[in-house]
């Protein structure tokens, strides 16, 4: 498997070392004293590869290794048409988000927000607090419009090009009732999924938030 190219510079010189798109070892080209180079490919996952290695011998200094870039890891999208702001923590959600997130690789067209991680802010999503967010589904157009339910849906699903799968629900009684069977669902979907009721997820969340607060430490 190639790797990718890495960069290493040293701290008090203007050395610097190319790994070139090739298998360990290889040779290196630098300006400056001799160097050695010790390369250790280990397959983590089939598209990742954690690269380990030590540099010497560099006008006596230690070189810090570069962690290769996860080219999988998701990257918001500069120019979103819409926001979704998700439960992460609702894995009947995560399957419709992850199919989404799949899609918006080809069209860069959604921006994802997980809601109960630590880093939500309400100031940065129209002012949309932790609770009123985990009640039901909400969209943020880049207009700054906020939309919910069926409707958030549709929009989400015609920025990836699915718009025909919530066409129907545009036109009524399809709309009431597309609305209404969601509803349900936004009601109930804790339960259904195994977790506690809104206000039992709130206050663990708080007392959490108060706990890192206090001891300056936290880890979710």
């Amino acid at each position: 498997m190639a790797l990718r190219h890495a960069t290493a510079i040293g701290r008090r010189t203007n050395t610097t070392l190319f790994l070139s798109r090739s298998l360990c070892p290889k040779t290196i080209v630098h300006h400056g004293s001799a160097s050695s180079l010790i390369c250790r490919p280990i397959p983590l996952t089939s598209n990742q590869i954690r690269l380990e290695y030590s540099v010497r011998s560099i006008s006596g200094t230690t070189v810090e290794p570069v962690a290769p870039k996860n080219e999988n890891e998701e990257k918001s999208p500069e120019n979103w048409k819409i926001k979704m702001l998700y439960d992460g923590d609702c894995p009947l959600c995560l399957k419709e988000v992850n199919m989404l997130r799949e899609r918006n690789k080809q069209y860069g067209t959604i921006k994802f927000v997980d809601v109960s991680s630590d880093e939500y802010s309400p100031d940065e999503n129209k002012g949309l607090d932790y609770r009123t967010v985990m009640g039901r589904i909400h969209a943020i157009m880049s207009d700054g419009t906020v939309v919910t339910d069926v409707e958030a849906f549709r929009k989400l699903y015609e920025a990836v090009g699915l718009g025909w799968f919530y066409a129907v629900t545009k036109y009524e009684p399809i709309a009431t009732l597309a609305n209404a069977v969601y509803g349900v669902w936004a009601k109930y979907r804790l339960q259904i999924t195994g977790r506690p009721p809104l206000e039992e997820v709130i206050e663990a969340r708080r007392k959490k938030a108060e706990t890192c607060n206090n001891s300056k430490i936290c880890k979710m």
